[in-house]
Order: structure tokens, then C-alpha cells, then sequence
């Protein structure tokens, strides 16, 4: 049986968005990357050449396309990576009519202290209903609201997408995160975020994605959560920081973590952020990712960006992982952008 979405006026294309990524379960995972259109190792999109350093190395696009809204909150015209949000809904458009699957994250500066996402100023409870700043947050969404009705496909039909807001919700290093919020408070934040949007700003072209941090349990990853009915899709973050065992242990347990609660609430589920900085490992791809997640009946993995040579997560060109990467394209289960395509 189908669940029911979180907006009850969702229009039909993000139910054929979800059931999609069901049908591709059954295949394997799709493979995704973030901002892997706008920037890349010496290169950034200039809304003419379409490319991606994932493409340089394999000759295809990844299946899933990771955006980041922070900054729209305030009326700018670009985003917190300096992505002019004109650029991002060309990007956007392409990225869906070439057949991808578009995620959207939002790392919203604090409203109380006016400073990014990483600024631990308490906020969340002034934002709540009642609260001294809820009428700014109102503001915030209504430009999220607006953003997210700009992306339209040839046809002006809205573009489904896959919207992870709060997301980390139990680290520290967030305003939105324990214990600068507690659950209770994130559980308020999280129903008033979706039912503002699908409610009094029209969003319906939106399904939801809670996504905590690596977690130990299931009572750990449900800590925040805020419920079935305004959740759609499920997903965990997490990076290799320690030793390669070390990583293997903690993906494999978080796997089976959220893979259990995931079949138990029959909602679909991801890796929606993961990955090895700058890529140190050079069989890091077919050796501790695949070999640790494939079967486990994720949707997608998103790797993170590629910043610089100094701070990416996937290969480009002239990195040594390169060769191993396309060990790990050429799997039968890994699906890239002309795999989902062909399904």
C-alpha cells in the first residue's frame, strides 16, 4: 500500500517522483552528487556549457542533483556557496528534463542572531508559533514558496523535489540541532515548516526528507522525529572521518538502522549526504562505499560537493581515485543518469 504524503494536496507528479525511486530500488541505487552542475575543480557554470566533474570522468551525469537554498531566506541573489538562485532554476530545469532527480537542502542562517546555520544562538523556540521572530520566519518561507513555484518544466509544470530541511537535527553544530533545540521543539519547528509551505504559501510540488546524523540506534534516529504523517522520505548523513573500519562499522549499522525503521514505516530512504574528504582513499569507491551499501535498498546516495582541490568529495579528472570510480559507474547496480533513464 502507498503511503499517504505529507501534503494531502501534493500534485501528482511527486507520487510518480516516489514511486520512481521505488521502481529503482529494485535495480540498485542511483547515484548522486551535490551541486555537480554549478561548480567543480577550476571550472563554475556559466548557464551556457552544461557539465559536471563527475561526467569529465565517466562520460555520464550522476542520477540524483543536490541544490542548497541557504540564502534565499533573506531576498538574495545568491546562495550561501554564491550560486546565483537564477542560475540554480536553469540548472534545475535541465537537470529534470534530462530525467534527474532534483534534492533540495536549505542551511538557513539563524534569524534570531543573523548569522549562518553554524551559529548556535538559540532560535528555534522564538520561530515557533508565538514566538518574537515567527513572523520574520513566515517571511523566510514565503520566499522558499516562491523559489520552489520557479521551477517549472517546458510544459509550466511544477518540477517534483525532494526538500530536506533542519537536516542533522541531532548534532550541535546547527541552530536548529540538540541542544540548542530540543525535540519537542524540532518536532514543532519540522510539522509548522511543512504545514506552513503546503498550507498557507501553496507548495505542492514538494515531498519532505528527515535526515538526521549518524546515529547508534533506532531510538536515536527517531529522537526528532516528528511524525508519519509529515514525513515522506527518510535519510541519514554521514562522512568517513576515522579509520576505514571504523567507517564501515558505523555505515553498516546506520544502514540497518534506518533501512529497518524505513521498511517499518513503508516510506522510502536514502544516503542523503555522504562521503570521504578530498578522496584519500583511492578505492574508497568500490571498496568501503558499494561494498557496504549495496543491497541495502536505499534510493540514493548523495555524494557532497566539489569546492576545490582543497575541499571536494568526488573525483575529477587527475584525481587518483578516478580509475576506481569507473569500476564502481560500470557496477550493474549503481545507476547513473542514462541507467534511471533506461528503467
Amino acid at each position: 500500500m502507498k503511503p499517504t504524503l505529507s501534503d494531502v494536496n501534493a500534485l501528482p507528479q511527486v507520487q510518480d517522483s516516489l514511486d520512481r525511486l521505488k521502481k529503482i530500488t529494485k535495480y540498485g541505487y542511483a547515484f548522486g552528487h551535490q551541486d555537480t552542475t554549478s561548480y567543480g575543480i577550476g571550472w563554475k557554470n556559466n548557464t551556457i556549457d552544461y557539465r559536471s566533474d563527475i561526467n569529465n570522468v565517466v562520460g555520464d551525469f550522476p542520477a540524483v542533483y543536490g541544490f542548497d537554498i541557504g540564502g534565499i531566506e533573506h531576498g538574495n541573489a545568491n546562495n550561501l556557496d554564491d550560486i546565483p538562485f537564477d542560475d540554480m532554476v536553469v540548472l534545475i530545469q535541465k537537470a529534470h528534463s534530462k530525467g534527474g532527480i532534483i534534492t533540495i537542502s536549505w542551511h538557513a542562517d539563524n534569524p534570531v542572531s543573523k548569522k549562518n546555520s553554524w551559529d548556535t544562538t538559540l532560535a528555534v523556540k522564538y520561530i515557533l508559533r508565538g514566538g518574537s521572530h515567527h513572523q520574520l520566519f513566515l517571511v523566510w518561507l514565503s520566499r522558499i514558496a516562491e523559489f520552489m513555484k520557479r521551477l517549472r518544466d517546458e510544459n509550466n509544470t511544477l518540477i517534483p523535489l525532494a526538500f530536506r530541511p533542519f537536516h542533522e537535527m541531532n548534532g550541535a553544530w546547527f541552530w536548529w540541532g540538540n541542544p540548542n533545540a530540543t525535540p519537542e521543539e524540532y518536532q514543532q519547528l519540522w510539522k509548522q515548516t511543512q504545514s506552513l509551505l503546503s498550507s498557507e504559501f501553496k507548495v505542492h510540488n514538494v515531498y519532505y526528507v528527515y535526515a538526521p546524523n549518524l546515529v547508534a540506534n533506532s531510538e536515536a534516529y527517531l529522537l526528532n522525529y516528528p511524525g508519519d504523517v509529515y514525513v515522506d522520505f527518510l535519510g541519514i548523513d554521514l562522512y568517513q572521518h576515522g579509520s576505514s573500519e571504523e567507517f564501515r562499522q558505523q555505515l553498516q549499522i546506520n544502514m540497518e538502522v534506518l533501512s529497518t525503521i524505513a521498511i517499518a514505516k513503508n516510506k522510502p530512504f536514502a544516503i542523503t549526504e555522504i562521503g570521504l574528504e578530498n578522496v584519500t582513499i583511492s578505492d574508497w569507491w568500490t571498496t568501503i562505499l558499494d561494498k557496504t551499501i549495496k543491497n541495502s535498498g536505499i534510493s540514493w546516495v548523495l555524494l557532497w560537493r566539489n569546492h576545490s582541490e582543497d575541499h571536494f568529495f568526488a573525483p575529477f579528472l587527475t584525481h587518483k581515485s578516478t580509475s576506481d570510480f569507473k569500476v564502481f559507474k560500470d557496477k550493474s547496480h549503481v545507476l547513473f543518469l542514462n541507467d534511471i533513464n533506461a528503467i
